[in-house]
């Protein structure tokens, strides 16, 4: 930091590497976004959020909701299918 410049960061990453690093994060992006667009109608039909044990909570005209039983049964249920898978 002795006046040289700005700090560079050097990565020696292969193209193929980088591609393939790209492809992921648009693919969790993807996802992301999907489940995201997806996920309120699903809830109304599976009961998420609103198992025993998941606290909702009203405060000054706002809602929210700690769904911490139905988290727990969705990761069971993944960890599950990605054993069997």
């Amino acid at each position: 930091m002795g006046g040289n410049g700005p700090a560079v960061i050097k990565c020696d990453l292969t193209a193929n590497l980088q591609a393939q690093m790209l492809k992921w994060i648009l693919t969790l992006v993807v996802a992301v976004f999907v489940l995201g667009m997806v996920a309120p109608h699903v809830a109304r039909f599976l009961r998420f959020g609103r198992l025993p044990g998941d606290l909702v909570w009203r405060f000054r005209g706002r809602t929210y909701a700690f769904p911490f039983v139905s988290v727990i049964v969705l990761s069971l249920v993944l960890l599950a299918i990605s054993r069997v898978l």
